[in-house]
């Protein structure tokens, strides 16, 4: 009797095995189909708004990008059945959101052809696509990364160094791109994966000394002086970029990115007060010793400034009228005026949206980054070794930083940077990215559910 409960009992374990991969693809599925649906709503009230009428041939190009998100959806059913469901239909939600709106803005400036950043978007969202597909079949186990820390942390530096190589830079405001004569592209998206598998790696083999007993003050453990050369390190390091690119949402983006790491490794409040304290001061002697960082500065305290109105400050201010012009339920896709606000396909293209979705829109859309970020948090606090957690902690965190960085710089709350909003805005280097930071997640998710408890390090 008791062989038999027990043969019962494992049958329906092993069904239950078969079973839960099987029903959270079914989940994605429906909720891909879902996100195609408004995605290719969102294009047609574009176009009617807009024109009056619906091209099909644009709806088609659009068509294809969901054909490629179910193909990445068969693979994760044959390759990685316990991966997250939610991750890949809120990426395709936000990507052809901002999709629709670029196109609503090449369709106001009468771009046309290659000319038009929905074009350029919809070439960038098939490689980023295909990117994040060839990670998932080729990464079959994460935690091979581990091996490479040194190795990634030599590849972000030399992504951050590349426009500095002659040949390769351009004539940008900031020192960030590279040119390859057919196609430009911004290196330091790829470094921040790079940065990020080396920050987890580094930490994971280094957490003891910093963690070790330090000085208790004010109600907190505060670190030894030695342990502290790590963190001055990168924030040198970040100092540097913004000094030298003149980029000051990557430098911040990516000490931001340390600080949170080291917290989850260490588990300290007072690390984290230590990164605050310098970002803060990084901060002021930035605006104090670089023209362009205190030019920002003042753009942000006294932006409504008569003399800068029309002037330094005329993006911000533009952005700001078009988000109240959008009101509770906004004007509608196609029926606003986002062209009016400078590089409104890029750095504004939340303000665009959230003119013609309203403050719904824009709230739908922060939850969506909500979910998100709670995702990859999650995934990484139920790794089952030290490298996913802080991994997946650690590249959901950076999404979170870089979405609060431009939200907050486009609403006024803190001064402006050079980012892109994840998924949203037109840019190809930082589409690619996102997909991959995608990939990455879905990886370690499998991982999580599928693999024993396993100790790095």
């Amino acid at each position: 009797m008791t062989d038999q409960v027990s043969t019962d009992t494992a049958v329906v374990r092993a069904l239950r095995k078969i079973r839960v991969p099987q029903t959270r693809r079914n989940r994605e599925l429906a909720l891909i189909l879902f996100a195609t649906l408004i995605n290719g709503s969102a294009v047609a009230l574009v176009q009617l708004g807009a024109l009056g009428a619906i091209d099909w041939s644009f709806l088609i190009y659009t068509a294809a990008i969901a054909v490629l998100v179910l193909a990445l959806h068969v693979v994760l059913r044959f390759v990685a059945q316990s991966a997250d469901p939610f991750v890949v239909p809120i990426a395709t939600l936000l990507t052809g959101l901002g999709l629709a709106e670029i196109y609503r803005i090449d369709i106001a400036k009468g771009a046309e052809g290659w000319d038009a950043f929905s074009t350029r978007q919809l070439a960038w969202a098939a490689i980023a696509l295909a990117g994040a597909i060839a990670l998932v079949l080729i990464l079959r186990n994460y935690r091979v990364l581990f091996r490479y820390t040194y190795v990634s942390g030599f590849v972000g530096l030399l992504l951050l160094v590349l426009p500095f190589i002659p040949g390769l830079g351009t004539d940008a405001n900031a020192d960030v791109w590279v040119s390859l004569g057919f196609v430009s592209f911004q290196p330091g998206e790829l470094a921040k994966i790079a940065l990020a598998i080396f920050f987890a790696g580094y930490l994971v083999r280094t957490r003891e000394s910093l963690t070790s007993t330090g000085t208790r003050f004010l109600g907190l453990t505060w670190p030894r002086a030695r342990e502290l050369g790590p963190v001055l390190v990168v924030w040198g390091v970040s100092l540097g970029i913004i000094v030298m690119q003149r980029d000051l949402g990557t430098g911040i983006l990516i000490f931001g990115m340390f600080i949170a790491m080291l917290y989850v490794a260490t588990g300290k409040t007072s690390w984290a007060l230590i990164g605050v304290t310098l970002a803060a001061l990084g901060a002021f002697l930035a605006s104090r010793v670089l023209p362009y960082v205190g030019e920002r500065f003042t753009n942000w305290l006294d932006a409504f400034n008569p003399d800068t109105i029309n002037g330094p400050s005329y993006q911000l201010v533009q952005g700001i009228f078009g988000l109240a012009q959008g009101g509770l339920i906004g004007t509608g896709l196609g029926q606003g005026r986002p062209e009016l606000t400078p590089v409104a396909e890029s750095d504004y293209i939340l303000p665009s949206l959230g003119e013609e979705l309203g403050l719904v829109g824009v709230f739908a859309i922060l939850c969506l980054y909500m979910v998100f970020i709670s995702r990859g948090i999650r995934i990484g606090l139920a790794g089952q070794d030290d490298f996913g957690k802080l991994l997946a902690t650690g590249l959901a965190f950076t999404i979170g930083l870089q979405v609060f960085i431009m939200v907050g710089g486009v609403t006024r709350v803190i001064p402006l940077t050079g980012l892109t909003t994840p998924f949203l805005a037109a840019g190809g280097s930082s589409l690619v990215a996102n997909w991959l930071i995608v990939a990455l997640l879905l990886r370690i998710s499998d991982a999580v559910r599928n693999k024993p408890r396993v100790v790095i390090g």
